[in-house]
């Protein structure tokens, strides 16, 4: 019998050259896997199938993967207000950790022999598929036609054309990812250290101009809402929230980090909905945690990014700091004001039950209600006891 191999299958020209290569060069029962993370239309979705048949695939299987996305790394980003270097909101490294859980699921459901992915051996996403698949699989075999044979586009061509594919080997002047957490654009600008994308690079143009208010809804740390309307389902808040922003071009930035071979890198993104989920959510917390709640969560939310980018999302120590995200969210719960501007967002204030910068609690700089001077004065000299010590004790040391 032959041996099964499971795809993960984007339709592009790398992927449909390991369709036809590991079934005619390596005898492989090819089982296609494309899994949406938000970034297909139906269209597009019935297109990749029809696609996978042509070229030799046993079967195709599409995996509607949007809500188990947010379930297993969405809604940690948006409780730990997770951003890359201050920037970037992760978009493609949570994206390609969901899909290779995924398509580990898938190959052991059908009891495949090997599972295969169409990286190069140039950026992350190999290492984060390939570590999900050692963790998970670690007997079954992992093939990656493109990063071993290092074949250039017009040898993939090539090879597709000998074998009755007709495709071409132009490719666009930019690299578009797309998915519900944002969609990444590379192109030659990304490759120097000091230019910007140009305003055609990104997939949504400005067609908005006049600013609009929107009021954002959270329960317990999830956005639940967008203006009037109450969703089912987070990621529901997410997309009519990404659809709105992207008219005013909100989101666009470049990020600039280290990659997990270790090299700095640069790409473009366009994240409107994150962006303005993550801080809206962020300034809602500023009124209803407490200051070491927040100090904790800063700490921990550098180390859950750090640990997504690299493909470790697996490591029991990311369960830990979910378990602690979880509990912190149990006050996050309110409304966010949020004005959309062409290019920018404000986001205005925030309006919550457990808001604990309610007036009966005092003015600041005006008015207290718990405390008088005198509770201060003395405080105060309580609070700097200890360093008084300690410089009168320099002040002494120098005298000898």
């Amino acid at each position: 019998m032959r041996k099964k191999v499971v795809l993960g299958f984007s339709g592009g020209l790398d992927t449909s050259f390991c369709v036809k290569y590991l079934s005619a060069e390596k005898g492989y029962e090819v089982y296609t896997v494309t899994i949406d993370t938000g970034g297909f239309t139906p269209d597009e979705l019935k297109t990749i199938e029809q696609r996978a048949y042509a070229l030799g695939a046993v079967k195709h299987t599409t995996i509607d993967a949007v809500k188990p996305y947010y379930e297993r790394v969405l809604k940690y980003l948006i409780f730990g207000n997770v951003l890359k270097n201050n920037t970037y909101p992760l978009s493609v490294s949570a994206e390609r950790i969901t899909q290779a859980l995924m398509l580990v699921e898938q190959a052991q459901q059908i009891q495949a022999d090997a599972v295969a992915h169409g990286s190069t051996g140039a950026g992350n996403d190999q290492v984060r598929f390939d570590m999900v698949f050692h963790i998970l699989a670690p007997k079954m075999e992992i093939i990656t036609p493109i990063r071993d044979l290092r074949l250039s586009r017009e040898q993939e061509v090539e090879y597709l054309k000998a074998h009755g594919v007709d495709v071409s080997a132009e490719k666009s002047a930019y690299s578009i990812n797309k998915g519900i957490w944002g969609t990444s654009v590379g192109g030659k600008e990304t490759l120097t250290s000091h230019q910007f994308l140009p305003e055609t690079a990104f997939p949504h143009q400005l067609s908005r101009h006049e600013p609009e208010d929107i009021t954002l809804w959270f329960e317990k740390g999830e956005p639940v809402g967008l203006n009037d309307q109450l969703f089912d389902h987070p990621t529901q808040t997410i997309l009519a929230l990404n659809e709105k922003a992207a008219a005013f071009a909100i989101g666009r930035d470049i990020h600039v980090g280290d990659t997990i071979i270790g090299i700095k890198g640069r790409v473009g993104f366009e994240a409107p909905g994150p962006l303005i989920i993550l801080k809206a959510h962020h300034a809602l917390e500023k009124h209803v945690l407490t200051k070491w709640q927040l100090m904790m969560k800063d700490q921990l939310s550098i180390f859950y990014g750090n640990w997504v980018h690299e493909g470790l999302l697996l490591d029991p120590v990311m369960r830990d700091i979910e378990a602690f995200f979880t509990s912190s969210q149990q006050r996050v719960s309110g409304k966010v004001f949020v004005s959309l501007f062409p290019y920018r967002f404000q986001v205005n204030g925030i309006a919550s039950p457990y808001d604990l910068m309610q007036r009966k609690f005092g003015t600041y700089g005006e008015m207290n209600n718990a405390w008088t001077g005198e509770d201060v004065r003395g405080f105060s000299k309580i609070m700097a006891n200890a360093l008084s010590i300690w410089y009168q004790t320099a002040e002494q040391a120098e005298v000898k």
